[in-house]
């Protein structure tokens, strides 16, 4: 008898003398009317046993057999042997139709030894409140993994996580650089709008080293910035630099989901390129949102459209500015461009240079795409190395013995 029945007892016993109504003992016993004289019964014909549950020491008829958690462990063992308890559960429940909660699947995974509780050491971080809006500020950053496990060649996951809801986008490259951030980018904005803000890492793409250079300070720019920090000042969106891998915990959180749960998942659908993951992964993301996003704080959306005088294909590209010089010359990127219809009013006149990801190259000068053919620099003969003659060093002449300089006559009649 453990300490509960004591005190049920306890309370029967001062029901059965008299001292407390049955209405009064079932509130002291959270029980209805019914079950104390049920109880008060039970204890005249039994005695103290008579508040023991008659379940105890029974199996429950909901009891899973021995053949199915064999079964269970089996299917695992076989198809999901790195699986987690609760994608476990969730695929024998999508493509086996057994129905078995995480609890139950956890537990014959380690009675099994198809299991072991991973405890990660958590660091004390300072923590932050989420965005009441969705759109107020997106976590962007590119998450480097074998997501094909070897089936096909390494790619890189370009992730945007909304911080208000955790809303997820992504998109697989090849690598992480200019063109992966800045197509990611302009797909998310097609499909979602222009964020407030963007919270992203120190990543070489996203934040340089390098000193202003003068056109950047006469624009009242202190620090100099990347292709890609140009491209969002010129759409509005703020950004914001992260200064540890903490600060931006959702999307970072939202990789470690991701290369646990897509992972496997692309692995059972049999992806192999980079093109399938990609198609895999629009389906992929919805359901991922419906189980992993929550609403937001506030039901209003800060996303905005795109104003129609903005073109994408000429913000999100590689942009510079050139001197034309007095052969109406442009150097641009270790090339040569002659302009087709020169003028005097383009000499030692500034252009923007537009170069875009598919190859295609733009001259403008206030607005005007200028007409250009690309000319290849002669290539200059190499000199040869100038043949330095050296001067051979004689040795000191002795003339020979009978030299006639050794017999000239003197004065006196002798010879030397």
């Amino acid at each position: 008898m453990n300490k509960r029945d004591a005190e049920r007892l306890r309370i029967i016993h001062r029901v059965m003398d008299g001292m407390i109504t049955q209405i009064y003992a079932g509130q002291l016993m959270n029980i209805t009317e019914r079950q104390v004289r049920t109880l008060v019964g039970r204890v005249r014909e039994e005695g103290a046993k008579g508040v023991v549950h008659r379940g105890r020491g029974h199996d429950s008829p909901r009891k899973m057999t021995e053949e199915m958690e064999d079964r269970i462990a089996g299917i695992i063992r076989r198809k999901y042997p790195d699986f987690s308890p609760l994608l476990a559960s969730e695929k024998l429940q999508e493509r086996h139709r057994i129905e078995v909660s995480r609890e139950k699947v956890r537990q014959i995974m380690i009675a099994k030894g198809l299991w072991k509780r991973r405890r990660f050491r958590k660091e004390a971080h300072f923590w932050r409140e989420r965005k009441h809006r969705l759109g107020e500020m997106i976590q962007m950053d590119g998450s480097h993994h074998d997501w094909l496990e070897g089936r096909g060649p390494r790619m890189v996951l370009m992730g945007y996580v909304d911080d208000a809801t955790g809303r997820f986008y992504g998109r697989f490259y090849d690598h992480e650089g200019v063109y992966p951030a800045m197509d990611s980018l302009q797909r998310y904005i097609k499909l979602y709008g222009l964020p407030l803000a963007i919270y992203l890492d120190k990543h070489s793409t996203y934040k340089t080293t390098r000193q202003a250079d003068m056109d950047e300070l006469l624009k009242d720019k202190q620090q100099a910035e990347t292709q890609f920090e140009r491209a969002l000042g010129e759409l509005g969106i703020k950004v914001i630099h992260a200064h540890s891998p903490q600060a931006k915990g959702r999307v970072e959180r939202a990789f470690r989901t991701l290369q646990d749960r897509l992972v496997k998942e692309m692995r059972l659908g049999g992806v192999k390129h980079i093109e399938e993951a990609n198609r895999f992964l629009e389906r992929y993301c919805h359901v991922h949102n419906r189980r992993h996003c929550t609403e937001a704080m506030e039901p209003e959306d800060l996303h905005r459209p795109l104003p129609k005088s903005v073109f994408l294909d000429d913000v999100l590209c590689i942009k510079g500015y050139r001197t034309v010089n007095e052969g109406y010359l442009v150097k641009w990127r270790g090339r040569i461009y002659v302009l087709g219809k020169p003028s005097l009013t383009l000499r030692r006149q500034k252009l923007v240079v537009l170069e875009r990801f598919d190859g295609r190259l733009s001259l403008r000068f206030k607005g005007r795409d200028l007409e250009y053919r690309q000319v290849l620099e002669p290539k200059r003969p190499v000199p040869k190395p100038a043949v330095v003659k050296t001067r051979r060093k004689t040795s000191k002449y002795a003339p020979p013995p009978n030299h006639p300089w050794r017999h000239q006559i003197f004065g006196n009649g002798q010879l030397l």
